[in-house]
């Protein structure tokens, strides 16, 4: 169980999820403590830049869509990591706002 299985469920539900992640990867697009708001998506919408809640190799990330190759998405942070490539169903929502 990681940092973020609630809320993961939650949007599995169909629910829209509020929460703040710790952490400096996505410094500049996201700063430790802010307040983010993820909701479900259908991932045929999603683009490179989008900042998706996603599990990689077993980890639970609030990281970037850095390439799309056919059905399979990059995920990275935004300080030049990658995390790894992921299928449609390893992606749980998409970041819709961030506020302080």
């Amino acid at each position: 169980m990681g940092w973020a299985t609630s809320y993961i469920a939650q949007l599995k539900a169909g629910e829209t999820v509020s929460f703040r992640p710790r952490g400096q990867s996505m410094v500049g697009k996201i700063a430790s403590g802010q307040l983010c708001t993820v909701a479900p998506v259908d991932p045929a919408t999603l683009q490179v830049g989008d900042i998706v809640l996603c599990k990689v190799n077993g980890n639970e990330y609030l990281h970037l869509i850095k390439a799309i190759q056919g059905p399979r998405f990059q995920i990275g942070n935004n300080r030049g990591f990658i995390n790894g490539w992921i299928s449609a169903n390893s992606i749980f929502g998409k970041c819709i706002k961030v506020e302080a």
